[in-house]
């Protein structure tokens, strides 16, 4: 099968002439952290904070994508695994086109986003834990899905009876149980954008 496949990566545009048509540097902005511990809020304000001042992003959020390229998928770990490989692989596709990419993904094993890592590439992957305690979460519960997670109705519910795993040393921490969402989206900004620009 592979021996008919004959890949044209170097004959393509490279990545530095869109980022320099761009005015940016692409990089991922990788927000990891419990269900309802704001990821999907910190995405959206930071995607519209760079789109002020002229910088173009994707984002690629868990839900969104779990509609389309990954609706075959479901929550087993084996499926975790791939809806992250995959999430990695359009990733890497978009910051090859110079494009700022911002993922929100649970993404609950340190395995799992080291193996995201190694597919975007280590420099380019801006891993940000986005904290807040489970409990915290549970009373948000944005979604409703800690309720039927606490009742039985969800099993291997991250936080509950599937684990997640604290990044050790991830390119920033926010906590979100403490701080406000102007003040997590602020913060978040400030640290990125001096990759960006």
């Amino acid at each position: 099968m592979t021996k008919n496949i004959h890949p044209i990566f170097n004959q393509i545009l490279d990545r530095k002439s869109k980022e320099d048509l761009l005015n940016q540097h692409a990089v991922v902005i990788w927000l990891t952290g419990l269900s309802g511990s704001g990821k999907s809020t910190l995405a959206r304000g930071l995607e519209a904070k760079l789109h002020q001042i002229g910088v173009l992003t994707k984002l690629l959020d868990g839900d969104n994508l779990r509609t389309g390229l990954n609706k075959n998928l479901g929550f087993s770990e084996q499926d975790r695994e791939e809806n992250i490989r995959r999430v990695a692989e359009t990733a890497k596709l978009f910051i090859d086109s110079g494009v700022v990419t911002i993922c929100s993904f649970v993404s609950p094993t340190i395995e799992i986003r080291k193996m995201a890592a190694d597919i975007i590439g280590r420099n380019d992957f801006l891993e940000v834990m986005v904290e807040a305690s489970f409990d915290a979460c549970a009373a948000r519960d944005v979604k409703g899905l800690y309720k039927k997670a606490l009742i039985g109705e969800i099993k291997n519910f991250t936080g509950l009876d599937a684990p997640f795993e604290v990044p050790k040393q991830p390119f920033l921490r926010i906590d979100t149980e403490n701080l406000s969402i102007e003040e997590s989206i602020d913060l978040l900004y400030k640290s990125v954008i001096k990759k960006i620009k």
